[in-house]
């Protein structure tokens, strides 16, 4: 088997003879974009620029793995958010210019309306899944595709004014919860459209609704049922990935149903891989201090630390800084 064969396999719950190193997150890297003479900022709304940015981390350093899309906002975008793309040439990923609804109440009738894919008629989507074809008939016999999105809970907090939000979970803890299944909807259609374009896995990148962020009991109430109920619509496998100290919650994400969790550096592994059980852990570089910041023998330390604490693939904990060395990044299988 190629690398390719043995992450499919790994991902379908089989043993591998090898911890590969890959990522379901954001890999792209100023060196790649400059060999394929692309700037960050134009990629996002062409797919073909967009298919050779996300293929150039594996082209430059063989790491077996593509990601797109090359931000998080596509699905605000498409429910009717403005983006900011930072034309000005920068290192930056688009965000949201600013929130659309004042409550989570008026959420439901929205996404309703815009089920399935013949109702995209705004936004990415459906360039997106041009783009993954593209990849997929590039270098898709030698990679894996990771088709990203956010989770339920990340996605809401790019759509709706936060203290009116936070409010209403306190007095109207059910219409949170029934805006966050309405986006898990929305986003598991999504992500089919990922996947039948040719994407082999989904992770759902939930960097807001971590428990280290919102609370272990916040994310127990509103954050899991959530992306329980997405990873439940979605076609397997799934990658969960959770940003900051997970360890209250931690007992609640082989629950989820994801295929595999990644977890990055603040969160224990050897505690996540006592929690998860079965369930195949990712993780966890530091992408800032040790990728970015780091030298090749930081990496390794890392690489050898994190394979000894039971991860079963070794991720960057977060998504990459786009100036990290490329050379830090080819340190990152270990061997």
């Amino acid at each position: 088997m190629n690398m390719r064969e043995k992450i499919i396999s790994l991902l379908s719950g089989q043993k591998v003879d090898t911890v590969p190193a890959f990522s379901g997150l954001i890999h792209v890297t100023a060196e790649g974009l400059a060999r394929e003479g692309l700037k960050l900022h134009e990629v996002h709304q062409d797919a073909r620029k967009m298919a050779r940015a996300s293929a150039s981390t594996f082209k430059l350093t063989g790491m077996p793995s593509a990601t797109l899309p090359l931000d998080l906002c596509a699905p605000a975008e498409a429910l009717g958010s403005e983006l900011i793309f930072y034309e000005d040439g920068g290192l930056q990923f688009p965000q949201v210019r600013k929130v659309i609804f004042q409550s989570t109440r008026e959420i439901g009738e929205m996404v309703s309306g815009k089920l399935g894919i013949g109702n995209w008629g705004i936004g990415r989507i459906l360039l997106i899944c041009e783009a993954i074809r593209l990849v997929k008939e590039d270098v898709g016999k030698d990679i894996v595709i990771s088709g990203m999105i956010p989770g339920p809970y990340t996605l809401l907090l790019y759509l709706c004014n936060l203290p009116n939000m936070v409010l209403e979970m306190k007095k109207e803890p059910q219409a949170v919860l029934d805006a966050l299944f309405h986006l898990s909807s929305f986003l598991a259609e999504i992500g089919k459209a990922y996947r039948e374009a040719g994407a082999d896995f989904i992770t759902i990148h939930d960097m807001g609704g971590s428990a280290g962020f919102v609370g272990p009991s916040v994310y127990e109430q509103f954050v899991f049922p959530a992306e329980k109920d997405l990873i439940g619509k979605l076609p397997k496998p799934s990658v969960l990935s959770v940003c900051g100290r997970m360890g209250k919650a931690l007992h609640l994400l082989p629950l989820t149903g994801a295929e595999a969790v990644s977890v990055d550096q603040l969160t224990e592994v050897k505690s996540a891989r006592k929690a998860l059980g079965d369930v195949r852990l990712f993780g966890n570089l530091d992408p800032v201090t040790t990728l970015w910041q780091g030298d090749e023998a930081d990496v390794t330390r890392a690489v050898v630390g994190a394979k000894e604490a039971g991860v079963d693939a070794i991720w960057p904990g977060c998504d990459l800084v786009p100036s990290t060395p490329i050379q830090n990044i080819r340190m990152m299988p270990g061997e």
